[in-house]
């Protein structure tokens, strides 16, 4: 996978860089009170193969039907083979880090939900937060949802900001969706792809990305509670005092749900 589309290794640019990717799936689209039940964690280097690390993990609470129908882990799967949460969440946190402290940039679809939820799964664990192991920022996270909403303008319908049509739109085609680590997968190679059509992102910079994204996020869910607050229906979440969090990647509350 990590060909350039005519089959050449890739040489500069974005392409070029050691970067990883990672995703997670949970019990539900509260990052507050759900728990993550499989995350998976990818390492890209150029020339080499990729590095795949996963984990199932049980929660400790039932998996709700909607949640199994979305990823497929079921109660029965968790209890035979998943690990211990706070030994599993240590060494995602540790992966984490170590490709942060590295310099590497870290790409997830929808950043903000998955950093959330791990860091109050990493809470409740009594374990050390993401921001006490590296540091509130600025951080080389790169999400391509962001980014997407950004640069992508004009896209219309419900659903079409979430992970599989925003890969359809930049050309990235899987056969397996809304496992951890297809969807890290996705995620990598949507970014890819975004760096190699938006030039202007390769003038950030990392970290420079990093201040960007924050004030996308923030504008792109202003314009989403000014959205609700006046356009939608009662029936569409619609209300006059609807409040989104504009936080990016931690949000401090709760959230209404997931685009991945």
């Amino acid at each position: 996978m990590n060909d350039t589309p005519d089959g050449s290794q890739p040489t500069s640019g974005f392409a070029a860089v050691r970067k990883a990717a990672w995703d997670t799936e949970t019990t539900g689209p509260n990052p507050l009170e759900d728990r993550i039940v499989t995350a998976a964690f990818i390492v890209r280097t150029p020339g080499q193969d990729d590095r795949v690390f996963s984990w199932l993990i049980n929660p400790g609470i039932p998996i709700p039907p909607e949640a199994t129908a979305v990823h497929g882990i079921t109660d029965a799967m968790v209890q035979a083979d998943g690990r211990a949460p706070k030994e599993a969440l240590d060494e995602i946190a540790t992966y984490l880090a170590h490709a942060i402290g590295q310099g590497m940039p870290v790409i997830a679809f929808n950043q903000s939900f998955d950093w959330s939820i791990l860091h109050h799964d990493l809470i409740r664990n009594g374990l050390p937060t993401m921001a006490e192991r590296v540091g509130p920022g600025p951080l080389p996270l790169i999400d391509p949802h962001v980014i997407d909403k950004e640069y992508y303008r004009g896209v219309r319908g419900s659903g079409m900001r979430k992970l599989k049509p925003t890969a359809d739109r930049y050309g990235v085609a899987l056969n397996d969706w809304h496992t951890a680590d297809a969807d890290a997968l996705a995620a990598l190679l949507i970014a890819e792809a975004q760096f190699a059509r938006f030039q202007a992102l390769n003038g950030y910079g990392p970290l420079g990305l990093f201040a960007a994204q924050q004030k996308w996020r923030a504008d792109q869910q202003a314009s989403l509670e000014k959205w609700f607050r006046t356009k939608a229906t009662p029936e569409q979440g619609g209300a006059p005092d609807k409040v989104i969090d504009g936080s990016w990647p931690l949000i401090p509350g709760q959230r209404d749900g997931s685009a991945s």
